[in-house]
């Protein structure tokens, strides 16, 4: 079955500093896209299994927020990734916290102002 979730995107007040954020807590691989009207970072792969995002500049209709929808990125140990965005400007909103079997979650606020949640299995 292919994932519902195709596309999302992160809003951003600076984007080149959001890039370096998150090429360094995630360790993602970025590729810049210039429209006519905005930029992007994409990340993940749009042809592949799961889903693909972008860093964009924000606008009236797109700003960065810690209310709504929660994007949750997959990590091998979230206490890493927890080290790496405090050490790069972002700040812990919830903690490691054990789920069970379902794993452990966390979130985090980024550099731009986003909440933005961690999930793993140990």
């Amino acid at each position: 079955m292919m994932n519902p979730v195709h596309w999302f995107e992160i809003p951003t007040t600076d984007i080149e500093r959001a890039n370096a954020f998150y090429k360094k807590v995630f360790n993602l691989k970025t590729q810049l896209i210039e429209m006519p009207w905005s930029k992007m970072y994409i990340f993940g792969d749009p042809e592949g299994v799961g889903s693909s995002g972008s860093l964009v500049e924000s606008s009236e209709q797109n700003k960065p927020t810690t209310d709504g929808s929660v994007i949750y990125f997959s990590c091998e140990d979230i206490s890493n990734e927890l080290k790496l965005a405090e050490k790069e400007g972002g700040k812990i909103l919830l903690p490691k916290t054990d789920i069970g079997d379902f794993g452990f979650f966390a979130q985090i606020v980024d550099t731009e102002g986003n909440r933005i949640g961690l999930h793993s299995n140990k």
